[in-house]
């Protein structure tokens, strides 16, 4: 069974320095038909101003994932950590029993697009982290990259729970297939242009649930980036 999650049907918020697109309900957005699927809770794509950002705040008991798609995103928390991720660079950060941060764009001319993802994790009171890694695209391109996962394997980020998070860019007619084990469920997340899941059409933005599936077949019918994920 797929379920396609429509990008126009998605929540938006609005601010002068912030356009997000909300496909589960986050903050003033809810729907109780779109509340998460299996422990994926949250899919933030964000646009953020230049010189703009999200000040300090506080997390717990989340993992948290940014993807960023365009520009720069620079990141600091109680943990000690500063950095600045751009493209193909992917953050992991573990709230655990509870880390404060900050979002900021650093540009003082370009956007910041970027995803925020949340996955609940496999316990709770679990200290917090922090890791960044960098996937080129090359190691994504037409192949599917597994970027998160529980074990760390193949130079994976290692989350806290039973998930796993693959990345691929695809050129124009190229296919890539992730097989389920039995029992598994999976979503996926079109971030660029246009692919045909299971034979079904999404575009930009759109996403698709998928149960009792024993497969995902993508094919891209333009260049396109998307993100699968493995859950329990």
């Amino acid at each position: 069974m797929i379920q396609i999650r429509k990008a126009g049907e998605r929540g938006r918020s609005r601010l002068s320095w912030l356009e997000s697109y909300h496909t589960f309900s986050f903050g003033q957005y809810y729907d109780p038909q779109h509340q998460g699927f299996r422990t994926l809770r949250v899919i933030n794509e964000d646009r953020v101003q230049p010189g703009q950002g999200f000040g300090t705040h506080s997390h717990r008991d989340m993992e948290i994932i940014s993807y960023v798609l365009d520009g720069a995103l620079e990141h600091r928390d109680s943990l000690g950590n500063g950095s600045v991720i751009r493209p193909g660079d992917v953050q992991l950060m573990r709230a655990g029993t509870g880390v404060t941060h900050s979002e900021y764009n650093p540009s003082s001319e370009d956007l910041v697009h970027f995803l925020q993802i949340w996955i609940l994790p496999d316990e709770q009171g679990l200290a917090p982290a922090y890791e960044q890694r960098h996937f080129p695209v090359e190691a994504r391109r037409n192949g599917l990259r597994l970027i998160v996962s529980p074990d760390g394997r193949d130079g994976s980020l290692r989350m806290h729970q039973d998930a796993e998070l693959y990345a691929a860019v695809l050129e124009n007619g190229q296919s890539v297939t992730h097989e389920f084990a039995g029992g598994r469920h999976a979503w996926v997340q079109v971030i660029r242009g246009r692919i045909r899941l299971n034979g079904l059409s999404l575009q930009e933005g759109d996403g698709a649930a998928l149960s009792d599936e024993p497969q995902a077949e993508m094919t891209a019918d333009s260049e396109a980036e998307l993100l699968v994920f493995d859950l329990g």
